[in-house]
């Protein structure tokens, strides 16, 4: 399975992958800046957001992103990338807590009202997004979706957009970090987690005996492997972060600590004088 690279579509949509990860750095990058006055913002959220952004180059661009077009194997290694290690990265990144930071009280406010509207509201319900995520790829791999992607440019831009967006959009509704008005609660986040996870490695089981037409058995096996046990790796760092987050909402919060006395040491504390009865 070889794909036209030849057309003009398939440069233009190279060129749209680097300007959309460059201006996820540089946005990232100017709100660091224009938050640089408030507390300091913890660095290793800041690799987080770089490194995603390189796992989701690697998959986009480069010899790993030719090679998945005529591979099943490195496909599922771009969709680990891209679906699953860079969403998580990105999630853990918090990058609406970051602008929130930034922005004026206005911008801020705006941009809270519209994280509270309908849409956004459905669209990151843990169901929804999980549904988004899980039959997303459900679609790409049973149907002829698949071989769709390595010959038109459009479609192929499609897929990867889709498995992007809703690998953070699930990954943030289970363990996000940033500020959510309607977060799920912690029963049905965690219902929809083992669900995604057993969709996901029953889908992989299916691939190794029934891959998408055109994919030897060979590469079909190769590939279904690495989404298994390259999936449940994945997995586990998600459950990590999930019980994580969990643990760290029921902790108490510390109490604040009194004043010392003023007193030096060894001189009593002074009594109150007694109050003057009636009459």
């Amino acid at each position: 399975m070889s794909p036209h690279h030849g057309g003009a579509g398939w440069g233009v949509l190279d060129a749209v992958a680097v300007l959309v990860l460059a201006a996820g750095a540089a946005g990232y990058a100017a709100a660091l800046w224009w938050a640089r006055r408030r507390s300091p913002w913890p660095p290793g959220r800041t690799v987080l957001w770089f490194t995603g952004l390189a796992c989701a180059g690697a998959a986009l661009l480069g010899p790993l992103a030719r090679a998945a077009h005529g591979s099943f194997p490195a496909h599922m290694v771009v969709h680990l990338l891209l679906g699953m290690v860079a969403p998580l990265l990105l999630v853990l990144a918090a990058p609406v807590t970051l602008v929130l930071r930034a922005l004026p009280v206005a911008g801020a406010r705006a941009l809270t009202r519209f994280l509270r509207t309908p849409p956004v509201r459905v669209v990151t319900h843990p169901v929804v997004a999980g549904t988004l995520d899980a039959g997303g790829l459900w679609v790409l791999y049973t149907t002829g979706l698949y071989a769709s992607m390595h010959t038109s440019a459009l479609v192929h831009a499609a897929v990867h957009a889709h498995v992007l967006l809703a690998g953070y959009l699930f990954t943030a509704a289970v363990a996000g970090v940033d500020p959510d008005p309607h977060r799920g609660s912690f029963r049905l986040r965690a219902a929809v987690l083992v669900g995604f996870l057993t969709v996901h490695s029953v889908l992989a089981k299916r691939l190794y005996g029934d891959p998408p037409p055109g994919v030897g058995a060979a590469e079909a096996e190769l590939g279904a492997q690495i989404m298994y046990y390259g999936g449940d790796a994945v997995h586990v760092a998600l459950l990590v972060v999930f019980f994580a987050r969990w643990y760290a909402s029921g902790r108490p919060r510390a109490r604040p600590v009194s004043p010392p006395s003023r007193c030096r040491p060894g001189t009593p504390a002074r009594r109150r004088a007694p109050r003057a009865g009636p009459g």
